[in-house]
């Protein structure tokens, strides 16, 4: 089974862009063991702040140009997943129907949610628990993580807010079933001019962050209960979601994600953009750290985050659909199976991390052996998993996923030659 031929070459780029995602996603958890910035010595596994939720690996290898890709990858990254998510939910919850649409999501982002908590992150956070020092065994480690307050959520918390967020479009259209159709013209008549879009993202965005950001401080987690929250940023995932949701419901070939549109025409404005209001994010915020900081220059760095975090966006979008729009093998299997490589990396990740501590290998040398073996295990597992229909199911594989994979990885040689001439 095969998907359409006939996309559209704004689908084309966004099925791209998606897999662009998955390999920033699977590059910015590989080089975390290695920022300059996280301190040497931790408290221990059961301590607060529980620094190893973000940092399950420390290494003594460090590399500066690892701080600043994942500082700008923290800033936009998050928020454009949730676009991309929001993109379909129209397409399908027309489909479906409200009742079906729920139950299909419960399935899809639910159940692998709660068999990630029980059996991958435990799994994940056993290197965390052995860095600490504390017993080795099994029991001694099973002690300590039951008697957290908290249930781990690594990199699965994605997946509990995408389905709140689904719950809520759904109980919307029963509701108000004019309100999403209301917002998807909205979005077209807006999408034509970016610079408007951003200005009105960026206003409703300082809503839903700075008061949060402010009151309980840009970084905090909760610290109790089976669903991971950053308390600052919950607010506005969900309005990069609604603004998916929106742009998807009159179509993704018009207003903002046209092909041949302003925000593709001019993705070189909105990269200098981004970088720009990156460093301006870091500058602002690098005077907060001190705890110190007075009101002003702490709204100054909640404002100057909702600024690159949609000039992030718009950069990564607009360079997609300007550059994105041919078909590709690797693209095309990295696209299909991106939910399912969300899934499984982690565990490989850290594993990885935790063996390569002993190394004396370089900082640079480490983040890339765990990359490219994270990048290909993790596509392996899926393999593997799609030959069952029972974790086929679970990591909601469809037969187009699984072909693209099979092909993927049929000839070591021809996906090194396949490699080569992508990035040529």
């Amino acid at each position: 089974m095969s998907r359409p031929r006939a996309m559209s070459r704004s689908s084309v780029a966004l099925d791209n862009l998606r897999a662009i995602v998955i390999l920033i996603v699977l590059a910015f958890h590989s080089v975390l063991a290695y920022l300059q910035f996280v301190p040497a010595i931790r408290p221990g596994f059961d301590e607060p702040p529980y620094d190893w939720r973000a940092f399950p690996i420390v290494d003594s290898q460090r590399w500066l140009g690892f701080d600043l890709f994942c500082a700008w990858q923290d800033v936009y990254l998050m928020a454009l997943m949730f676009l991309l998510s929001g993109l379909f939910v129209w397409s399908s919850l027309s489909r479906k129907k409200s009742r079906a649409f729920v139950r299909d999501r419960v399935l899809r982002l639910g159940v692998p949610f709660v068999f990630g908590v029980i059996l991958l992150i435990p799994i994940a956070v056993y290197p965390a628990y052995l860095t600490t020092g504390g017993d080795p065994s099994l029991a001694a480690y099973s002690r300590h993580y039951f008697a957290l307050p908290f249930w781990p959520n690594g990199q699965l918390w994605f997946l509990w807010q995408l389905l709140a967020l689904n719950f809520i479009v759904a109980g919307l259209n029963v509701l108000a079933p004019n309100a999403l159709k209301a917002l998807g013209r909205w979005c077209v008549a807006a999408g034509k001019r970016p610079g408007y879009c951003f200005a009105v993202l960026v206003a409703v965005s300082t809503l839903a962050y700075v008061p949060l950001a402010y009151a309980f401080n840009p970084w905090a987690w909760s610290n109790s209960g089976p669903l991971a929250v950053q308390f600052s940023r919950a607010l506005l995932d969900g309005v990069y979601f609604f603004a998916g949701v929106g742009i998807g419901v009159a179509g993704v070939d018009r207003g903002l994600l046209a092909a041949d549109g302003a925000l593709a025409r001019r993705w070189a404005l909105w990269l200098a953009a981004a970088l720009g209001l990156l460093f301006l994010w870091m500058a602002v915020t690098s005077l907060t750290l001190n705890g110190a900081a007075s009101l002003g220059i702490d709204i100054a760095s909640d404002l100057s985050f909702v600024l690159a975090c949609a000039a992030g966006c718009f950069f990564l979008i607009g360079a997609s659909l300007r550059f994105g729009g041919r078909r590709s093998l690797i693209l095309d299997a990295l696209s299909a199976n991106a939910y399912s490589l969300y899934l499984v990396h982690y565990d490989f990740v850290v594993w990885l991390q935790y063996a390569l501590l002993g190394s004396a290998l370089f900082a640079v040398v480490k983040g890339a052996v765990v990359f490219a073996c994270t990048s290909t295990l993790s596509l392996i597992a899926t393999a593997l998993a799609q030959r069952h229909p029972f974790s086929a199911r679970l990591i909601g594989a469809t037969p187009y996923a699984a072909a693209t994979t099979r092909s993927l990885l049929r000839s070591p040689a021809d996906l090194y030659a396949r490699l080569r001439e992508l990035v040529s």
